[in-house]
């Protein structure tokens, strides 16, 4: 039973043969490295054994009846169509995403931004496919791979260049840096860098949504949130506090889950007892999804559903996005510990050139308008880091604002001034 774009499951269980969801003409693979060898068992989850089979979904579906609602996993989509307008849209978004962040690893190699840096590169899929289909009034919870979900929200990259260089003119002021964009105008709530701590904040601003329609009887308040994370969160005690408040009183979120199979340096196979995370929703009365994450096309489906879903009052969905980094966890991360066929596997399926090859396919975009287009990013990456590098440091006067409600008797002293700068303030614990 293929999957409807249109409606989840609460009867139906759907159990697939393969939940691979390739593109057409790919070719089995298989690889050899330990890295699959700990799991010999058969499953459906895409790199979960020794053998990554990548063949079409058409065997059929096995179904029992069930009374709570479940998962459902989206098939290959043949007759998945966007406008020329949509496409074009969805290919500056991945572009701008892709080529942030390249210039970003340059900016941080010369020395421009410093602390941990985490790029996007690969994963750009799952930013546009959801993001994109969001209203402004709705809000976004990231994590500390951040910059991109601010992009695709709409903050102007300028903003977010300039609060990588810790500049006053960045969307935090230059006091968030890499891990903690943030901003009201959009309804960008903030990257974290302690993994599963977006996800209650997340929760909370669904519950503030929920709370304004039904209690406060603002009916135009119909806005959705969207809690972004990564695979290595699923273990964590907030990720399920939060799947069993948000069912409770269905709240208007999606939980998006972007697994890239690596969480550090750990393996998503090794540290989970069930590595397909779409199953924890059901769990809790919710659906699960797995879709993939590397596909723009198919992501965007999933989202317009579990977003139209939300939107309607019926809910929260668990989302699993398989996708994959094209670089290691952060520009600190040398990345030798992940199998080369692996990375040239994925490398293979770049979303962007997947999307490239079906406007061309669909003439829904020409070559010189892709080009026009990857101009246009470029001009604008060399404005934002111009802007940054040109932009003022933030005030000494700033140093405390936003920690203290009022810094006066922490920080500041009756007399105005830092009492870090009291030879006084550190006496005695010069020994700790």
């Amino acid at each position: 039973m293929p999957f409807s774009a249109t409606k989840f499951s609460h009867s139906l269980l759907a159990v697939p043969v393969n939940s691979s969801t390739p593109r057409s003409n790919e070719k089995s693979i298989s690889f050899s490295s330990d890295l699959f060898k700990h799991n010999p068992s058969s499953s459906s989850f895409l790199g979960s054994t020794k053998f990554l089979r990548f063949s079409s979904l058409t065997k059929p579906f096995l179904h029992r009846r069930l009374s709570s609602p479940v998962a459902v996993l989206l098939q290959q989509t043949s007759n998945l169509l966007i406008t020329k307008e949509e496409g074009l849209v969805l290919y500056e978004d991945m572009v701008l995403g892709r080529s942030f962040e390249d210039k970003c690893a340059e900016m941080y190699y010369r020395g421009k931004m410093f602390g941990f840096v985490h790029l996007y590169n690969g994963q750009e899929a799952v930013s546009t496919g959801f993001i994109k289909y969001l209203r402004k009034e709705d809000c976004i919870v990231s994590t500390y791979r951040d910059h991109v979900h601010a992009l695709s929200k709409g903050v102007p990259s300028r903003a977010v260049m300039s609060e990588l260089f810790g500049k006053a003119t960045g969307c935090c002021r230059g006091q968030g840096g890499s891990m903690h964009m943030f901003s009201k105008e959009h309804n960008v709530l903030g990257g974290f860098a302690f993994i599963g701590e977006g996800i209650p904040v997340a929760t909370g601003a669904a519950f503030s949504m929920k709370y304004k329609r039904e209690v406060l009887n603002q009916a135009d308040s119909d806005n959705v949130t969207l809690a972004f994370f990564g695979d290595g969160t699923c273990n964590n005690g907030q990720f399920f506090e939060c799947l069993n408040m948000a069912a409770l009183w269905k709240l208007p979120i999606v939980f998006v889950v972007e697994n890239n199979l690596w969480a550090i340096g750990m393996s998503h196979l090794r540290a989970t007892s069930d590595p397909q995370i779409w199953k924890k929703g059901p769990a809790f009365g919710m659906p699960g999804v797995h879709v993939d994450g590397m596909d723009v096309l198919k992501v965007r489906e999933v989202a317009k559903e579990a977003i139209d879903r939300a939107r309607r009052g019926e809910g929260p969905t668990l989302v699993e996005c398989e996708t994959y980094r094209f670089r290691g966890h952060s520009l600190a991360d040398p990345d030798e510990l992940r199998n080369p066929a692996e990375k040239e596997h994925y490398a293979g399926r770049d979303p962007i050139t997947a999307l490239k090859k079906y406007l061309f396919e669909n003439q829904l975009a020409t070559e010189q308008e892709l080009k026009t287009i990857d101009k246009k990013i470029d001009e604008i990456l060399e404005e934002a880091v111009e802007f940054a590098e040109k932009s003022p440091q933030p005030q000494r006067s700033q140093l405390l604002e936003n920690v203290f409600a009022d810094p006066k008797g922490f920080g500041i002293g009756p007399d105005g001034r830092y009492r870090c700068e009291d030879p006084k303030f550190t006496e005695g614990t010069a020994h700790v």
